[in-house]
């Protein structure tokens, strides 16, 4: 069982920055990755970067060079820090976790695939104006 609780969200200037957060708690000791999603008003779903639980990163090709996911294993908790925001990044952000070898399977084809993905935060909201 594993619960993800998102924090970080808020109101960014276009070109700013902003720090989201994601808290884990699990029963058991699993191996996950976690998976930063956002959907902004009227589109999809997307997947933008994940990590490993032993660190292994990829990035959609639309936010490579402003979005850095990181985790502090000691904390429990995943980061994902957007760069040089845009208008565009106004977004429900949710973070999710998979199992590494799920996860990893569908990197292996440059995907992100949210069905590989077994739970899910609540999401927090993120605009940017200004």
């Amino acid at each position: 069982q594993v619960q993800l609780v998102e924090s970080g969200g808020g109101l960014g200037q276009p070109g700013g920055s902003l720090r989201l957060s994601c808290g884990i708690s699990m029963v058991g000791k699993f191996y996950y990755a976690i998976g930063w999603f956002h959907q902004a008003p009227g589109k999809e779903l997307e997947g933008v970067p994940c990590i490993t639980s032993d660190g292994n990163t990829w990035y959609a090709d639309s936010v490579k060079g402003r979005f850095t996911v990181a985790r502090d294993n000691a904390k429990n908790t995943v980061y994902l820090q957007i760069d040089n925001l845009k208008p565009e990044d106004t977004a429900v952000y949710y973070c999710a976790a998979g199992r590494d070898e799920v996860v990893l399977s569908a990197q292996a084809m440059g995907l992100m695939i949210k069905g590989d993905y077994s739970y899910w935060g609540q999401g927090t909201q993120v605009t940017v104006s200004s």
